[in-house]
């Protein structure tokens, strides 16, 4: 499994405790320095099964100051993944990317469910 996640969010530390308790081995990527590629981004949004805006990180600095909020309703799908590829602190962490599908954010029921 790879976690990528940002080491200063409480939420990614949150999630790397969760999967040490439950004794799960996965690799860990810093989604600041090694940002997702777009072909990644394609891939894991797939794999998810949800909403390309359940990737953007809406409660992040950046996602405000471009103030995405107005503008992601009008950008193409191409626009969008080509957006989030340009900066890792677009994306919402934690992504979790297994072998049975891949989780976007903490929400300690949903990784129960397909770990």
């Amino acid at each position: 499994m790879l976690l990528v996640c940002y080491p200063k969010c409480s939420t990614c530390k949150k999630a790397e405790a969760w999967l040490e308790e439950h004794g799960l081995c996965y690799e860990y990527r810093d989604i600041k320095t090694q940002r997702p590629t777009e072909t990644e981004l394609r891939e894991w949004h797939t794999k998810s099964g949800l909403p390309l805006k359940r990737f953007f990180n809406t409660s992040g600095l950046l996602y405000k100051s471009m103030n995405l909020k107005e503008k992601l309703p009008s950008m193409t799908e191409d626009e969008q993944f080509a957006l989030l590829a340009t900066d890792g602190m677009l994306v919402k962490r934690p992504v979790l990317i297994g072998p049975h599908g891949v989780l976007v954010g903490f929400r300690e029921e949903e990784w129960e469910a397909l770990l």
